[in-house]
């Protein structure tokens, strides 16, 4: 009766072949599926079999043995700190701050300090397929130009202290400094900012409730270290009569804005407060196990209603930035702190990594997933390794047996910044280089540099 139409194959940017493609949202496996990129952003889902015949593309990436997902989000970094990775191991959280971190970054704290370690940062990241990381440090404008230059997504914390630092003198200070930050990168895709007063212990009532009503008229998020440690949580009691998260409710800082970062020190009023105003909380297991800062009970904060994601905090308390190990360590202790096997299974870990984490910044409808019309922020795993075989389920593998090693690309926006394991934006040996510097330069000067040599 008449001819069928002919519509030619479409031409786009990039196209991923998965053997396993993880959108997250909705929670499914789509087997021999594949994602079409243009302009750096997703435009289709679609069997491979029908992406073959409906799109050319500049470059096909065949990822045949291999697990597609969402970039990973790292909900907590203090980046420039890889340079302090391993300066004072093994030492509770007041001690390792006030004797050893603190005077080290008042001794070599700059812009080129900076620079270097959160370049440093940016590529371990990378390596470990995460794509968005959430900062919290000084000189973010440096950090800004990092995440500018080396292609990766960034949220960066616009710190707030009492105290003076080599950026800044007091609480006004920062903010004002962290206000004409935030006007300049009005104009940015790629980097966006969240308020980040340090702590409670850190930041007196004016600057917190100045905090809170700039972050409501301008619509940002608040990073802050809370409920951290039983010292912390005693010492606010014993001062005003009051727990930190108390404190916080009364100068209007709980809402769905909020980032809680550790929040290991939780009685049921606690949690019931924080469902109540809907914060979201950042679990950073492995460093609260380091430094035996406490736990987080992640199950009875998931069983609340409360959006629970994930971050890794610095390398200098971790000591790396590794996401996957951070799932599996986030795993495997949710269910051993709840006595319940079944809490935290593979699939939720996953959204804690991923869209849980966009959630919390308040970029779920550009991250997060793999959905149409999002950023395409992805990563592809390796699971054909003697690691992770065999597969029965992808994000079981992912949780429980992959490694950071067998990430071999990430996009970010489209954009390769990882290709077979090789960084496309960064000087892997410039890097090591300049780390080796700095390491020389800081022991030579620190205490631990007696008796160390190498």
């Amino acid at each position: 009766m008449g001819a069928g139409f002919f519509l030619p194959a479409m031409h786009i940017d990039t196209l991923i072949h998965a053997r396993w493609l993880l959108p997250v949202v909705p929670d499914t496996v789509l087997e021999h599926h594949s994602l079409a990129v243009q302009n750096g952003k997703i435009i289709d889902l679609l069997p491979s079999e029908q992406a073959s015949s409906r799109y050319t593309a500049t470059t096909t990436v065949n990822c045949d043995q291999h697990a597609v997902l969402p970039g990973l989000i790292n909900a907590h970094t203090h980046a420039a700190m890889n340079l302090l990775k391993g300066l004072a191991d093994d030492l509770p959280l007041m001690t390792w701050l006030n004797e050893h971190i603190w005077p080290a970054e008042q001794q070599w704290l700059s812009e080129q300090f900076v620079h270097d370690g959160t370049r440093l940062a940016i590529a371990e990241m990378l390596r470990s397929g995460t794509t968005t990381f959430n900062d919290m440090y000084l000189y973010p404008e440096v950090a800004a130009n990092c995440v500018r230059h080396t292609g990766i997504r960034a949220v960066i914390g616009l710190i707030v202290i009492d105290f003076p630092t080599p950026w800044a003198r007091d609480a006004d200070e920062y903010l004002s400094k962290g206000l004409a930050l935030f006007d300049e990168l009005k104009a940015e895709t790629r980097i966006t900012a969240a308020f980040a007063p340090h702590a409670p212990y850190t930041v007196a009532d004016a600057p917190l409730r100045r905090v809170a009503t700039l972050a409501h008229e301008l619509s940002l998020p608040v990073h802050i270290h809370l409920h951290e440690t039983a010292h912390e949580v005693a010492s606010a009691e014993q001062q005003n009569g009051q727990r930190p998260i108390e404190r916080l409710r009364e100068l209007g800082l709980l809402n769905r804005n909020l980032l809680a970062v550790h929040m290991t020190q939780l009685n049921d009023d606690d949690i019931n407060i924080a469902a109540d105003h809907r914060i979201n909380v950042v679990h950073c297991p492995e460093s609260n196990l380091k430094l035996a800062s406490g736990i987080c009970p992640t199950a009875a904060l998931i069983e609340a209603g409360i959006n629970v994601t994930l971050g890794t905090d610095s390398s200098a308390s971790n000591n790396d930035l590794d996401m996957f190990s951070e799932m599996r360590t986030a795993a495997l202790l949710g269910k051993g702190f709840s006595d319940n096997a079944a809490a935290l299974p593979a699939a939720k870990v996953l959204e804690m990594a991923t869209i849980n984490g966009a959630r919390a910044l308040g970029l779920e409808n550009r991250i997060g997933s793999l959905e149409k019309g999002k950023w395409a922020d992805v990563i592809a795993v390796d699971l054909a390794q003697v690691e992770t075989q065999p597969v029965y389920d992808p994000r079981s593998a992912l949780v429980y047996s992959a490694a950071r090693h067998h990430v071999e690309h990430v996009w970010v926006a489209g954009k390769a910044l990882l290709t077979r394991r090789q960084l496309t934006t960064l000087d892997s040996d410039e890097l090591l280089t300049r780390a080796a510097g700095w390491r020389d330069k800081i022991l030579a000067q620190s205490p631990q540099s007696k008796g160390v040599s190498g």
